[in-house]
């Protein structure tokens, strides 16, 4: 039977622990296909997870994301005011009250912007959260992905694109119209968009075709005014797959 993998308990100030949460991903069902499979040596540093629990405003990074920001792994401890340092100066209040009103009303964090990392390089990233809850199903926070959309793919890393998944060039339907719900809902490129579903079916190991089709598919039954539709739909693309 597969076992979940948990996150380490942090202690509070007081001496009390965080109630455990449902873990982010499940052995065994790792993808088959990691990105730097994909996209090339180094891309691991592409996309990383999260989690937050807004209650305390703690934060919780993957190795990837700590890379993201340009941090070793295990060199430092996320805050509040750590993420909204490295923010673009001109995100960085959008960023903050983002936070606030995931700390306010307890919807996902989610968000596009722009980081600078420690030596001053600028990223562009995509957010993409969801419900984190407990063992009885309540909301504790929120978890999900920082995917780094920076165009730094070396022609050699196109090349290797290219080879390993040619359909993707194939300007097939479904998933050119994938791409440009991605453009609409994110405000990305479309070759963003396209990185984040070749993410998404990767991650999941789920061909890209009917990973796309199957989003469009559920895309149909979204009732949601524009404010929400955001926040559904990053709970969409992270969960397609599970009804594949």
């Amino acid at each position: 039977m597969d076992q979940p993998v948990d996150m380490p308990d942090i202690t509070r100030d007081d001496g009390t622990q965080h109630p455990r949460t449902t873990p982010l991903f499940i052995l065994g069902t790792e993808p088959k296909h990691p990105i730097a499979e994909v996209l090339g040596a180094g891309a691991w540093q592409s996309a990383g997870t999260f989690r937050f629990w807004p209650a305390d405003e703690r934060w919780e990074w993957s190795d990837e994301v700590a890379q993201i920001h340009g941090y070793a792994p295990g060199t430092v401890q996320p805050t509040t005011e750590l993420l909204l340092s490295h923010k673009h100066p001109e995100d960085r209040e959008q960023v903050a009250n983002t936070i606030a009103r995931t700390v306010e009303t307890g919807e996902p964090f989610c968000s596009r912007h722009r980081i600078i990392d420690t030596r001053g390089r600028t990223h562009h990233v995509l957010v993409v959260g969801d419900d984190m809850r407990d063992e009885q199903a309540r909301v504790v926070g929120t978890c999900g992905y920082y995917v780094d959309l920076t165009d730094t793919l070396a022609e050699d890393r196109r090349r290797l694109l290219d080879g390993a998944l040619p359909e993707l060039y194939t300007a097939r339907a479904a998933v050119e119209q994938a791409k440009g719900v991605l453009m609409l809902v994110y405000g990305v490129t479309a070759d963003q968009a396209l990185r984040v579903l070749v993410w998404r079916a990767q991650e999941t190991g789920v061909e890209l075709r009917g990973f796309a089709t199957q989003l469009l598919t559920e895309l149909a039954a979204l009732d949601a005014s524009l404010v929400e539709l955001r926040t559904r739909f990053d709970h969409l693309l992270l969960t397609v797959h599970e009804r594949m």
